[in-house]
């Protein structure tokens, strides 16, 4: 197995076959690199960060950016509008102007007024020409996304050769089995891994969770996560501290995941719906489980 760090955030890749791994590091790197120069909103001469401050008008991307957009949309479109790539000035508001290691050490961080995303109708994306328009004072952050669609572009990559598991920030895409079956996905409530967290047994898809409890600073003296409430413009707030969902992919698993966070109640309707599964942590520690997500005391391979 080889483990990682990149953007305040850990990860790790492991493969069926020894033999695998050089060339699934080396593809990890790659999609890694490449999406740091298209999405990563903390460097000034990011593609990202060259389209959020055009203001408008049609603009030439990436295959990169093109497929990290169109990754934020579709997650958009299968929450109602939850998940929005939108949210950036909202953050901004929030105080998160910096690097996530940076903000969460910070004693002056203070708040503006809440500002309400433009939503998905402001993002006009045309995948036949390769561009894409902002509506005037539209501004994108695709960084939950993105790590989501990195891990299964390269699982998709390195399936060809055996199975793959790769986890990048909570988020987990796996495609085949592993050395031994199905891979064993651990399942952690907090930024903290005992080894002893619920576990699930997968061969394909992804399994992402989504937290207001673990990646939060404090603006203001109160204390405020990333998670934007589109309707609000301000932090979530829910009756749930962390989700997981499983779903056929990393991306959908992710949106589901933080989503249902929004959803707070009607979350796990909203789950089985879908057709996924999930398990839902009330801030109280109450676990309930939707869609056959396995009992934490009866897990199996």
């Amino acid at each position: 197995m080889m483990k990682f760090e990149i953007w305040g955030l850990s990860g790790s890749l492991n493969t069926e076959y020894e033999h695998q791994m050089p060339d699934a590091e080396a593809c990890l790197w790659r999609r890694i690199n490449a999406f740091d120069a298209a999405c990563n909103r903390f460097r000034s001469d990011s593609e990202i960060s060259r389209l959020n401050a055009q203001g408008g008008g049609v603009v030439a991307i990436s295959e990169t950016l093109e497929n990290a957009i169109d990754a934020a949309l579709v997650a958009g479109e299968v929450t109602g509008g939850l998940c929005d790539p939108t949210v950036l000035p909202a953050l901004l508001a929030l105080g998160y102007d910096r690097d996530y290691d940076e903000l969460r050490q910070a004693k002056d961080v203070h708040a503006s007024t809440p500002v309400i995303p433009l939503g998905l109708s402001a993002i006009h994306l045309d995948r036949e020409r390769h561009t894409v328009e902002l509506d005037p004072r539209c501004q994108l952050d695709l960084g939950s996304s993105a790590k989501a669609l990195i891990a299964d572009l390269v699982a998709d990559d390195v399936a060809p050769t055996g199975g793959v598991v790769v986890e990048f920030g909570g988020d987990v895409a796996v495609r085949g089995h592993g050395p031994e079956g199905n891979w064993v996905i651990g399942v952690s409530d907090s930024l903290f891994v005992s080894g002893r967290e619920p576990r699930i047994s997968l061969a394909f898809g992804g399994v992402a969770t989504s937290s207001i409890a673990t990646r939060t600073w404090r603006v203001d003296g109160r204390e405020v996560n990333h998670i934007i409430d589109p309707r609000t413009g301000t932090n979530a707030e829910s009756v749930y501290s962390t989700v997981s969902v499983t779903a056929a992919s990393c991306v959908l698993a992710n949106a589901f995941a933080t989503a249902s966070l929004l959803w707070s109640d009607q979350a796990g309707y909203h789950i089985a719906q879908a057709g996924w599964s999930g398990r839902l942590v009330r801030h109280d520690g109450t676990v309930e489980y939707v869609g056959g997500w396995p009992p934490d005391e009866e897990f199996s391979l």
